[in-house]
Formats: C-alpha cells, structure tokens, sequence
C-alpha cells in the first residue's frame, strides 16, 4: 500500500527517543485497530526513519508510540542488498529463523553516538499484518532479516547495546567514521 502525503495527513515528525531515555525499555502492545489513524502514524515514523542519518529500520516506540509497529526499508542501505523495498509491519513476529547466525555491525537511532558487533540470525520468516489489517508473511535474509531482528527488539524494550558481544566492541561512531 503506498501512503500519499496529503495536507490532512500531514503532521510535524516526532522527535527520536535516545538512550538512556527509560521509555525505550518499555514493551509495546499489540495493535487492533487498523484505520486511518494508524497510516497516518505509520507515515509520520517513516518520515522520522528518513529523516535520521543512515536510517534503514524504525520502531514504534523509538518516537514514543507503544505498539507493535515497524518500518523497514533496505533500499535506503549504503551498500546493496536484497530486500522486500519499503516494509511497514504491524504487529510482526519471527515464527522461524535460521539456525545460521552472523555477526554485524550495527546502530541505531536511538543510540546515535555507538556502534556495536552483534550476532543475529540470518534468514527470519515474519508474519505481519499490513496497514489493512491483512495476514502477511515474508522470509527475510542477511541484512535485511538483521534490520526486522533489530526493529521487532525495539517493541521489547530491547536495544542492539544489550546485545553486542562484548562491550569491547561497542566503539564511539564518530571515531569509527573519522578511520
């Protein structure tokens, strides 16, 4: 579904909530409701997503909204890669994984400042529902299925720095950018 900027559904971007801010601990709920309120919210956190340096995934609670969405979109990536084009999932869930994992690099809106080595399956299967409330499932691989596994962490009040192999890792981004 493609969501159209309109001037009734046009509204100011939220601002990204960053760590150590305890709101991104909070666990989020699953949606029920699927109407106009919610394209117009699912818009607003892709136009949030687009707006952050580098951003390729979002979450709901990242701008305080509690609820079990995500937006994923791996063509925005510096470096190609096969992906789904713009992915806007509401209530998503792994319901299979590989038993292969990778290790990666990755940060976040949310933690502007790091970048961390975590390890992370490398093919997801996720069923969603769309912005209409329809049943879908996708099978997602490499950094695309690291992109969903970072986001889908986000609505469980989890952050990639929880997750990184060790804390020896976690390396400042701007040293990291200046190499």
């Amino acid at each position: 579904m493609t969501v159209v900027d309109t001037a009734e559904n046009q509204q100011e971007a939220a601002v990204i909530l960053q760590q150590p801010d305890l709101r991104l601990r909070q666990r989020s709920v699953q949606r029920r409701c699927f109407d106009a309120e919610l394209i117009v919210q699912v818009n607003n956190l892709r136009v949030v997503m687009l707006q952050g340096v580098g951003g390729v995934g979002i979450a709901a609670p990242q701008i305080g909204w509690f609820e079990r969405v995500i937006v994923v979109d791996c063509s925005l990536a510096n470096r190609p890669c096969r992906h789904h084009g713009l992915l806007m999932m509401v209530n998503p869930r792994i319901v299979d994984a590989s038993e292969k994992m990778k290790l990666g690099r990755e940060g976040c809106l949310s933690v502007p400042d790091w970048v961390g080595m975590v390890e992370r399956h490398q093919m997801v299967r996720v069923a969603y529902e769309d912005l209409m409330g329809v049943s879908q499932v996708i099978e997602s691989h490499h950094y695309e299925a690291r992109v969903i596994q970072h986001e889908i962490d986000h609505l469980d009040g989890v952050l990639f720095t929880d997750r990184v192999v060790s804390t020896r890792d976690l390396v400042r981004r701007m040293v990291l950018d200046q190499v």
